[in-house]
């Protein structure tokens, strides 16, 4: 099997370190063989501190711990490599950054969010249709362990419905639930998938809680809270019953169970999430950003 040359373009989170390591270190717990970052792109956005207080530092890491070269050119990550993950923080930055890259024809991970509002999403779908490059995003929690073990062991089972919960921090710099509440929002479309017709979102200082109706009438919600607790869970409600599942800090890294996903897209070129799905999420949020603000019901 042939070594995947992986370019990196933004390298302001910790997502470019983690991946790196598991890649590139044969003793790490969950190494993933047959890839490596051989180029990087650091990028960053001056006008969010998140981006500008961590560019620096893990650029350096980058070079420094891994070996990565550094290039200041966006399209020679393109050029010299067979498959380009964009990282970058900032997902407002995200359309921009496909436009440089996506004529090339490799495929393409795009962390999440995927952008920043539904019209720049459908944007880069259609980019990627005119030229045939192969996309794909997702966050992490999509492939948590213990929510992906349970969905397939129940996979006979009709769900009805599912109360997703975890941390929902929320930066002024970043809208709504597009920082951290997206994480929750994903673990629900992996259950339920896509077909959400209305959201209703009720934001407090400590908590929030969104009420999605799908178009075939069954009902999903998120809690979200910002008051220190970080589990992530989900109840998952089947026609003939209901389970559990808890995500728990010392399960498989979900980021690895990502990356092992990203690589298989790689060498495939076929994303593992559909594309009209991840769209739909970025619509979600938007629709339940303005409920936030309003209480109203947002159809989708």
């Amino acid at each position: 099997m042939y070594e995947i040359k992986l370019g990196i373009i933004g390298l302001d989170t910790s997502h470019v370190t983690a991946f790196t390591k598991l890649l590139h270190h044969q003793d790490e717990n969950y190494h993933i063989a047959g890839a490596r970052v051989t180029l990087a792109y650091p990028g960053g956005s001056p006008h969010l501190s998140l981006s500008s207080s961590r560019l620096k530092g893990f650029t350096e890491e980058m070079r420094q711990t891994y070996g990565v070269p550094i290039t200041d050119s966006i399209q020679k990550v393109a050029e010299e490599c067979d498959a380009i993950l964009i990282e970058s923080v900032d997902g407002g930055t995200h359309l921009e950054q496909l436009k440089e890259v996506v004529s090339y024809q490799k495929p393409i991970f795009v962390d999440k969010p995927f952008a920043l509002n539904t019209e720049e999403a459908q944007e880069m779908l259609r980019l990627c249709r005119e030229f045939q490059t192969p996309i794909m995003s997702t966050s992490a929690l999509r492939y948590a362990e213990a929510l992906t073990r349970l969905l397939e062991k129940h996979s006979h089972r009709r769900i009805v419905g599912a109360d997703c919960f975890g941390p929902m921090e929320v930066l002024e710099e970043i809208p709504g639930l597009f920082w951290y509440g997206i994480h929750t929002v994903e673990m629900l479309y992996t259950i339920m998938g896509r077909g959400v017709d209305t959201i209703q979102a009720v934001k407090l200082d400590e908590h929030d809680s969104i009420t999605a109706v799908w178009e075939d009438g069954r009902v999903g919600t998120i809690r979200g809270n910002r008051v220190g607790n970080h589990q992530f869970g989900a109840v998952i409600h089947y026609e003939d019953g209901t389970e559990f599942v808890v995500i728990r800090p010392d399960d498989k890294p979900f980021y690895a169970s990502l990356l092992e996903e990203i690589i298989g897209f790689f060498r495939d070129g076929i994303t593992r999430v559909p594309l009209e799905e991840t769209v739909e999420i970025i619509r979600f949020i938007e629709a339940a950003n303005e409920s936030r603000e309003t209480r109203e019901v947002v159809r989708l």
